[in-house]
């Protein structure tokens, strides 16, 4: 699929691309930023996938910020990545801040390793940059037939539950499992009810958000997503208990900051991030027989099928299931890539907005 033609049925706002085009494109922006072509590759990938399956707000709309910050020098283009393994099953990963896509592969392929050998690895991820969506990794584990869970820290943006200012990051966590005949189950959530890329997703694409997704300068809900100062908890305390579980397994016990000392996304552009991550895969081949376990993902499956839907729906889901949909959907139409974004990556400047802001919730310049 060639841009000209995929764009004769896309949007006013918008261009529809094949997933390789997105890829292409990314790559060669970064690498103009300063990564080498593998690890331009590694990102460039992560990105055309996230927006393949309709996840929009981990995918090119973060180009620029990557690119900026890489260009600054506050992600090492010429990273020293080491490995440590710390017991049968557990290693930790020194990312040297380099970008998070690479070393969070690095740490996926090391997880699947242990795991394989001793039926679960654990492992650690530590000084890197942003991660991207989990899914990514998570669905590599799947695909070799492992159950995964992985989880990672960020900037505080997200107000805990009680409070009228941020503290803890979005701090999503992910799940993953083999299914036999289709899509893997996979979920990916961040522990706020909307990560911080969709607020962006919307401010690209001028639309308003739900009430229930952020909070203003006076901690009051706002559907304007130029007007978001803070995002709130999922589920209100529940939420806030499993930002802060994924603060201290991916962050205090990684030994890297914690809260609001973790660095910002927006402030520092030519410093690294310090983020942590963990990985967890297991064998179920450990604890019961492999076609017993397919046995039972797939009947669970056809059971899910068969509930009774809700008006509006056709079906019951599984969760993976309706972004494979999207993928799908999405090879046969192409992409939708904003235009401003598009018109970005396909220019020469390496950024023409800045991202150096300070305040994470500024609009960019």
């Amino acid at each position: 699929m060639t841009t000209q033609n995929a764009n004769t049925n896309a949007a006013p706002d918008t261009v529809l691309l094949a997933r390789e085009e997105i890829t292409e494109l990314v790559q060669r922006k970064l690498e103009r930023a300063g990564l080498s072509a593998e690890h331009a590759f590694e990102v460039a990938d992560h990105l055309a996938y996230a927006d393949s399956l309709g996840v929009h707000s981990h995918g090119t709309v973060r180009v620029e910020y990557y690119a900026e910050r890489i260009f600054k020098g506050g992600s090492n283009a010429n990273p020293v990545i080491t490995t440590e393994k710390t017991g049968s099953s557990s290693a930790v990963v020194d990312g040297d801040n380099a970008v998070g896509f690479v070393v969070a592969n690095r740490g996926m392929e090391l997880a699947i390793e242990l795991a394989n050998e001793s039926g679960i690895g654990i492992v650690g991820m530590r000084r890197l940059g942003h991660c991207g969506t989990l899914s990514y990794y998570l669905r590599r584990a799947a695909e070799k037939g492992l159950v995964a869970l992985s989880m990672c820290q960020s900037d505080p943006m997200a107000v805990p539950f009680g409070g009228a200012e941020p503290f803890f990051g979005t701090n999503p966590i992910g799940f993953a499992c083999p299914v036999t005949d289709g899509q893997p189950i996979v979920f990916d959530m961040a522990t706020t009810v909307q990560a911080w890329g969709k607020i962006l997703d919307a401010r690209a694409r001028n639309r308003e958000i739900p009430s229930t997704w952020a909070v203003d300068a006076q901690g009051a809900p706002t559907t304007d997503p130029f007007e978001v100062r803070g995002l709130t908890p999922i589920s209100g305390a529940k939420g806030y208990g499993l930002m802060m579980m994924v603060d201290i397994l991916a962050g205090s016990m990684l030994g890297v900051p914690y809260g609001p000392h973790v660095s910002s996304m927006y402030a520092g552009l030519d410093q690294g991030r310090n983020l942590g991550q963990l990985h967890i895969v297991i064998d179920p081949a450990r604890f019961t027989s492999p076609t017993a376990f397919s046995e039972s993902i797939t009947n669970m499956i056809e059971d899910l099928h068969h509930v009774k839907p809700a008006p509006g729906n056709d079906r019951v889901l599984y969760p993976g299931e309706r972004s494979g949909q999207v993928a799908e959907k999405y090879q046969r139409t192409g992409i939708p890539i904003v235009k401003e974004i598009y018109d970005y990556l396909v220019s020469d400047a390496i950024y023409e907005k800045s991202y150096e802001l300070g305040d994470p919730f500024a609009v960019q310049r």
